[in-house]
């Protein structure tokens, strides 16, 4: 045995036949790779799922096996727009070595924090436009609140946490390479303990061995830990919903990094399509608003007591809702709220941007002018343009709040205002 270099590396696939258990996604990376540049073909793609399944092994092996020229930058290279702009794009717009074609490939880009990292999520969607190269993008978790814009310009293609089965296959290759004397019992221990993150199971596995010679269930026991696993929101509700006890239902909420928020919305969308049952979805649903009272005692109050028995009623509550217990695997997706509120997210930042506008000049509060101003504004924009121009005028409204405000109407209020313009301008020439 040989410890020069990591096992992990050293055994990294080759081909894309060695990146197991994930046919689907290989077949979907093979078809993108393909038609790229074709018209209505996305031009990144999304690998998404959890840590050690063969994401950024997959894009390696098939660059290799495609002859791909590789540029490859993780999160810690690319996190800000000045490091995006610099390298990436460059490297984005111009061709490989010799010719060769090139695949960029940004890992781990949920790292990006929206507020440290202010701009890398913009600069990568501006990457994507102005890119004559494939773009691949890993994460983890695809459901950040940070990837929202970012994934309407991808295409995402997820990807599996790998079974026991396939981590011991994979673990038992290499100890024949390595000629390393290893129990079945043993290699099922280190696959349960890496709850399908082969890329640990694989380092467990070099650390007994390469101390001890072997690797027998007793080794694997007194050294090897069990992993604290971030799971993906639809794992997170696969085991909520499956739940046999009580522990089990609260670890599956605490096991994700969804906020409160982003947890009723999995919960609240996934209610109806889990239970078939109209009485159970009526006692999840009674336990989940039990839950929404707690949370807002909690914000409106700062009542943190309260947070365990949140918990209890959008857990336990929710997935004990059930008459009889049954396994079931359901498919879960992001919930539709969420691509909405992203969809609308410009809409309420001008809204927001003309309210403060409009509050300043009113002498009254943003909250006033919501409620009171801008609802009659709307009506006077879409029924009366020529007036709705006085008015842009005396406020000094920009072109974004017209179009806001007067919606199909806006080519109109613009037009009557220009014509205003242009009066008085010749009124100050006569």
């Amino acid at each position: 045995m040989s410890s020069a270099l990591p096992w992990i590396i050293k055994y990294r696939p080759r081909t894309i036949e060695d990146v197991v258990n994930q046919e689907d996604a290989k077949n979907a990376f093979l078809n993108w790779l393909e038609n790229w540049g074709k018209p209505g073909q996305k031009k990144a793609v999304l690998l998404h799922g959890p840590a050690g399944c063969g994401k950024t092994s997959l894009v390696e092996a098939v660059a290799r096996s495609k002859g791909y020229q590789l540029f490859e930058m993780n999160a810690s290279d690319f996190r800000r727009k000045s490091d995006i702009e610099s390298i990436a794009k460059i490297a984005a717009q111009t061709s490989g070595l010799t010719g060769k074609r090139k695949i960029i490939l940004l890992d781990e880009v949920d790292g990006i924090n929206a507020r440290a990292d202010e701009g890398g999520i913009e600069a990568i969607i501006e990457l994507i436009n102005v890119s004559k190269n494939p773009i691949v993008m890993t994460a983890n978790n695809p459901y950040s609140k940070n990837l929202l814009p970012l994934r309407q310009n991808v295409l995402e293609i997820p990807m599996k946490r790998l079974s026991e089965t396939h981590v011991v296959t994979a673990l038992k290759k290499i100890c024949g390479a390595e000629k390393i004397e290893c129990s079945d019992e043993a290699l099922r221990e280190i696959a349960k303990r890496s709850e399908g993150d082969l890329r640990s199971a694989i380092n467990d596995l070099q650390a007994i061995a390469e101390t001890y010679g072997k690797v027998t269930l007793e080794l694997v026991k007194s050294l090897a830990t069990y992993r604290d696993r971030q799971y993906a929101p639809y794992e997170a509700l696969q085991r909520l919903f499956n739940a046999k006890y009580v522990f089990q239902a609260k670890d599956a909420l605490t096991s994700t990094d969804l906020d409160y928020d982003e947890l009723f919305l999995w919960l609240n969308e996934h209610i109806p399509t889990y239970y078939e049952d109209p009485e159970e979805v009526a006692r999840a649903y009674e336990a989940l608003s039990r839950a929404d009272v707690y949370y807002g005692r909690i914000k409106s109050r700062g009542q943190w007591d309260l947070l365990s028995y949140m918990y209890d009623m959008m857990g336990p509550g929710v997935a004990f809702a059930r008459k009889v217990y049954k396994y079931r695997f359901k498919p879960f997706k992001a919930p539709s709220r969420k691509k909405q509120l992203s969809e609308t997210k410009r809409s309420r930042e001008v809204r927001e941007a003309l309210a403060e506008h409009l509050a300043s000049r009113l002498l009254t509060s943003k909250a006033t002018v919501k409620a009171e101003v801008i609802p009659y504004l709307q009506v006077i924009f879409k029924y009366n343009p020529r007036y709705a121009a006085r008015i842009a005028k005396g406020y000094s409204l920009s072109e974004e709040h017209i179009n806001w405000l007067a919606g199909s109407k806006s080519l109109e209020v613009i037009g009557y205002l220009k014509k205003g313009e242009k009066a008085r301008e010749r009124g100050r020439g006569g």
